[in-house]
């Protein structure tokens, strides 16, 4: 329980309550009186049932789908907590929608994560926590402080019990260029050997491997990526992993679990093993039914990041 400075108090709305009531549960503290709501019309609705004047408060919400929701929730309850006169506002987004829109690919093409970080802070926030964001310097997009926290730390934990008896036959697979940078320094903290999946991606949501940088042959290797969304190019890139680089197993880990369209039932008919999930994003409807899908509480560190924020000490140990 944190016992000193200003009182605490944490709100959600709709996209993720469970893992908010967990953060509340780890930290000590219950989740703020508050009611979100859409009017018939689809607009939506924020009332806050207690006093905020003077609180540090941190406002947990994920962007997901139904993504415009899910930020407008967001900003509307940043501005009903400024005009309460909340005396910090910190705006928890596990998942940080519109994220893979942060630069332009194409002549006309508009930056919308540049412009979710203006509005975020046009708003009221006064910071922003989130997690694994899909570019790095998206963190730059801000004005205000931005903890971008790592999930790889959580997966490591999870692959050195798991590939302990054969650490020695285990690699790490990017599963393409770019993630090549956070699949490298995730193969550096397991102490294992890093290979690459080349593939050229034809239009959005598709791709086709092209080549294996590495040699996987009679390797269990882990796939890791920040985000699975439709499942295309993942299973793609198990399928070439088995096919052409003759990989024994396949498991595969992403921070955040989009899962749209038949994302579900290609993970099911794939030949991956397992796919391991952050909950930043709450399990769809449907993914129970599926044995290869787990996911991964991080209530644990977003509780212990928030409480190292309200006690204004440093959070720079959650990124090892």
């Amino acid at each position: 329980m944190i016992s000193h400075g200003k009182d605490i108090k944490l709100f959600t709305g709709n996209s993720n309550p469970a893992l908010a009531e967990e953060i509340c549960k780890l930290i000590g503290t219950k989740l703020g009186e508050a009611e979100v709501k859409s009017f018939a019309d689809g607009e939506a609705s924020v009332s806050l049932y207690e006093s905020v004047r003077g609180s540090d408060v941190f406002l947990i919400n994920s962007t997901c789908k139904p993504v415009n929701d899910s930020l407008m929730e967001l900003l509307i309850m940043i501005d009903a907590l400024r005009r309460a006169s909340a005396g910090r506002i910190t705006a928890v987004v596990p998942y940080f929608g519109y994220a893979r829109q942060d630069r332009k690919t194409k002549p006309r093409d508009p930056i919308s994560a540049k412009l979710v970080a203006n509005i975020l802070t046009r708003a009221g926030a006064d910071r922003v926590l989130t997690m694994d964001l899909h570019a790095n310097q998206i963190q730059g997009f801000f004005d205000i402080p931005v903890d971008n926290l790592l999930g790889s730390p959580i997966f490591v934990n999870e692959f050195i019990r798991k590939f302990a008896a054969v650490q020695d036959e285990t690699m790490v697979v990017s599963p393409d260029v770019g993630s090549v940078a956070r699949a490298r320094a995730f193969a550096q903290k397991l102490g294992m050997p890093l290979a690459i999946v080349d593939k050229r991606r034809q239009k959005a949501n598709s791709s086709e491997v092209m080549n294996i940088i590495g040699d996987v042959t009679d390797k269990h290797v882990i796939l890791l990526d920040d985000m699975v969304d439709t499942g295309g190019s993942l299973c793609h890139a198990a399928k070439a992993l088995v096919d052409i680089g003759k990989a024994k197993s396949v498991t595969a880990c992403a921070t955040h679990g989009l899962l749209s369209g038949p994302a579900v039932q290609r993970i099911a008919d794939s030949v991956i093993d397992e796919v391991v999930f952050l909950d930043t994003i709450p399990p769809k409807a449907g993914v129970a039914a599926c044995e290869k899908i787990r996911y991964i509480s991080v209530a644990h560190m977003f509780a212990e990041a928030i409480s190292h924020i309200y006690e204004e000490t440093s959070v720079s140990r959650l990124f090892s």
